[in-house]
Parts: structure tokens; C-alpha cells; sequence
């Protein structure tokens, strides 16, 4: 039996209610683990979808604010060729498609980090489900940072990528291509900023410790400058480390909430074992 710990004192099971169903020990079995999972990502997919909805309405915008790197690259030289040219009928239905399914993704943010902590919110106790929800109200916001970073980065990336075009030739560039470089940009600067928050609460359920994580800060830090310098392809060390700077002080901060909320269990832990505590 696969077992989620809970707080039995503070989570009553209330009679009628959805809830997973739990032992007297607050432990669950693992085909209701496997319900919860699936009603949490049917709940993440429903947001997603009716977020996709609005961003049907938000394509032409949307198309044209990314496309304009591109375009406005080769505006002011005639020269230089810059377009974004479809390839195929069905394409611009593709893009479509994709670009809403990307705001939807955006939009519904609040709904899937919640169902995210909301999966891993049962196994804590009362004082720390208190800190999950704190924790769910910072990751919103850091995933928006990181797609904003990501948005005001996109033109310097552009720029580089284009300069190394030989003389006499042009980028006329297939929608897929582009758009896929472009929202992979975009989802990976954001669930940068959010790793921190997830690694807190993964923390918080007791599977790897403040220590461990304080122990790895070299290759913590190595991996956030490989990023660092990915997101910004220019080679330029001053976007480099304006990328590198917030991250490595937010794995910091996760690192010292870690290390904190160990040194909280320990002492709960010696005051349980401690003669006397239980009368």
C-alpha cells in the first residue's frame, strides 16, 4: 500500500464529502491516490482549455507581438529579408491551435499550481498547509515573471540569431519552427522561477532534506548559468547574469526556508520523543 501522510486530527473526514478516503492513521491507498491524480489533472485541464478559449480571442495580438522581432529586424534595411512565412493549408490552423492552447496555459496558471499544492497539501500538517498556501499564492505570480523575462529577452535572441547570416541571404522562417523556439523560451523561464516554490514544498513533505539541497549548490548554480546562458544567446554577460542574478537569489531563499522548516521538524520530533510529552 502506497501511503500519503496526514494530519488525521486536523483533516476530519467529513460524512458525504469527496474527499479521499483515509485510514485511522490518515494514510491513503494508492488507487486513491491515482483518483485524486486524475480529478486534479481533469480539474488543470478543464482551466487550460477554458483559458485556451480566451486566447482564441487574443491570437491576432498575440501572433503579431511575436512576430514583430522578426519583422522588425529587416524593416529598416532592404537588404535583409525577415518574414514568417505558412508552408502548408492547415498550418495557420496549427498556430491557432498552439497559441491559445499557450494562453490558456498562462491564464489558467492559478488553477493547475493550485491543483499542483493541493495533491501534495494532505501529506502536511496544519501550521505547513498554511505555508503551501502561501507558497501557491508566490509561484503564480514567479511563473508570470518568468514568462515576462522571457518576452522582454525574445528581441535580443532574435538579433543575435540573425546576425550570423552570411551576406546576400534571407530568414524567411516556418511558423512551426519559430513558434516552437519561442514557447519553449517562454515555458522554461517560467518553470525556472517556479522550481524554487516546488522544491520548498517537496521540502515540506520530508522527501529530501534543507541539507541535501544546501550540499548540491554547485551544481545547482552551474545548471542556472547553462540556463542563463541558453535564455540569452547573445553572449552577453550583462543579460546573462541579469537572468542568472534572480534565480540563484530565489534557490537561495528556497534553500534557507528549507534548512529552516528542517530545523522546525527536528525540534517537533525531539519534544514528541521527549519523556513526559505525550501526558
Amino acid at each position: 500500500m502506497c501511503t500519503r501522510v496526514a494530519d488525521a486530527a486536523t483533516t476530519p473526514e467529513v460524512p458525504g464529502s469527496k474527499r479521499a478516503k483515509r485510514d485511522a492513521e490518515g494514510r491513503m491507498p494508492l488507487r486513491e491516490h491515482l483518483r485524486e491524480l486524475r480529478r486534479r489533472l481533469l480539474v488543470s485541464g478543464a482551466g487550460i482549455v477554458l483559458g485556451a478559449v480566451a486566447g482564441f480571442f487574443l491570437y491576432d495580438w498575440l501572433f503579431a507581438s511575436l512576430a514583430e522581432p522578426v519583422l522588425e529586424f529587416g524593416s529598416g534595411d532592404e537588404t535583409r529579408l525577415t518574414a514568417i512565412a505558412f508552408n502548408a493549408v492547415g498550418q495557420p490552423l496549427d498556430m491557432l491551435i498552439r497559441l491559445s492552447l499557450f494562453v490558456g496555459l498562462v491564464i489558467s496558471s492559478p488553477v493547475w499550481l493550485y491543483q499542483i499544492w493541493a495533491f501534495i497539501m494532505p501529506g502536511l500538517k496544519k501550521k505547513e498547509k498554511r505555508y503551501a498556501i502561501a507558497f501557491i499564492a508566490v509561484s503564480v505570480p514567479l511563473f508570470l515573471a518568468g514568462i515576462a523575462m522571457a518576452y522582454t529577452l525574445l528581441p535580443r535572441a532574435i538579433e543575435f540569431f540573425f546576425q550570423l547570416n552570411p551576406e546576400g541571404t534571407a530568414n524567411v522562417i516556418d511558423p512551426s519552427i519559430y513558434f516552437t523556439f519561442v514557447l519553449h523560451l517562454f515555458l522554461a523561464c517560467g518553470i525556472a522561477m517556479v522550481i524554487p516554490v516546488i522544491l520548498v514544498g517537496i521540502n515540506m513533505m520530508g522527501i529530501i532534506s534543507g541539507r541535501q539541497i544546501l550540499n548540491s549548490w554547485r551544481g545547482v548554480v552551474m545548471l542556472i548559468a547553462v540556463m542563463s546562458a541558453l535564455a540569452a544567446p547573445g553572449g552577453e554577460a550583462v543579460t546573462m547574469f541579469f537572468i542568472m542574478i534572480p534565480l540563484t537569489l530565489l534557490f537561495a531563499v528556497a534553500i534557507g526556508l528549507c534548512l529552516l522548516n528542517d530545523r522546525r521538524r527536528e525540534k517537533r520530533e525531539r519534544e514528541t520523543l521527549r519523556p513526559g510529552a505525550s501526558a
